[in-house]
């Protein structure tokens, strides 16, 4: 198995699911006790958020793609951004090292186009429902991208950084998310992209009329099939 560099702490909450994610997944594979390879550089979000806002994203994808060289010389073969929002950095990250690295929304789009689907809402923080980086690279895959109107996409912004990232899961939130869900579907949606890795801790396939697309498992899915490739 090649060794998984993740790049995380975007926030920790959602990197620990990429982390039990990776291992429960590489043991479906291997069995027994089999469990991932893989490095972790965790970054202080708290300082990549304040970058974020200022929108100094040079300066933050310089900081990634720091966490990319340490990874790449701790042995890291395959790399992961483990968060959706920071693919704002990715080629930045690529073009630092030698190793290569899997970019979430296209193991995404690959699931969503697997799935038949053209048409789908997205989810996430308002960097990636508002910015190209990110509806951009799922556009170039041939999908329709829908995102919520600006009240929707505020709330759910909101809830991602005060309270899923701390590890708050309010059920009034989720109430909210399935209303902005609904509301994507009934503008024509085929299926609805949980585009920010924080989400999957409050909502599912249960709390949507149409399939849902968890990126963080899909990447880590991606990961460990590249990883026994």
């Amino acid at each position: 198995m090649r060794t998984i560099g993740l790049i995380g702490g975007m926030s920790w909450e959602s990197t620990a699911e990429y982390y039990r994610l990776l291992n429960e997944l590489t043991k479906e594979r291997l069995g027994g006790l089999h469990s991932a390879k893989c490095v972790l550089y965790s970054v202080d979000f708290a300082e990549i958020e304040r970058l974020q806002t200022a929108g100094r994203w040079d300066e933050a994808g310089e900081v990634l793609a720091g966490a990319a060289r340490s990874l790449a010389a701790a042995g890291a073969e395959l790399l992961l951004i483990c968060t959706n929002t920071m693919h704002k950095v990715a080629d930045r990250v690529a073009a630092a090292v030698d190793v290569p690295l899997l970019h979430l929304a296209d193991t995404t789009a690959g699931a969503v186009r697997g799935a038949g689907l053209r048409r789908i809402g997205l989810l996430g923080t308002a960097f990636t429902m508002e910015q190209d980086f990110y509806r951009g690279r799922l556009a170039g895959h041939g999908l329709e991208v829908l995102v919520p109107d600006a009240a929707g996409r505020a709330e759910v912004h909101r809830v991602i950084y005060e309270e899923l990232c701390l590890g708050v899961v309010r059920e009034e939130s989720r109430a909210a998310y399935r209303a902005v869900i609904a509301d994507l579907v009934a503008r024509g949606a085929e299926g609805v992209v949980l585009g920010c890795t924080e989400i999957e801790l409050l909502v599912g396939p249960e709390d949507s009329q149409v399939p849902v697309f968890p990126t963080t498992r899909l990447h880590a899915e991606a990961a460990v099939a590249a990883a026994l490739a």
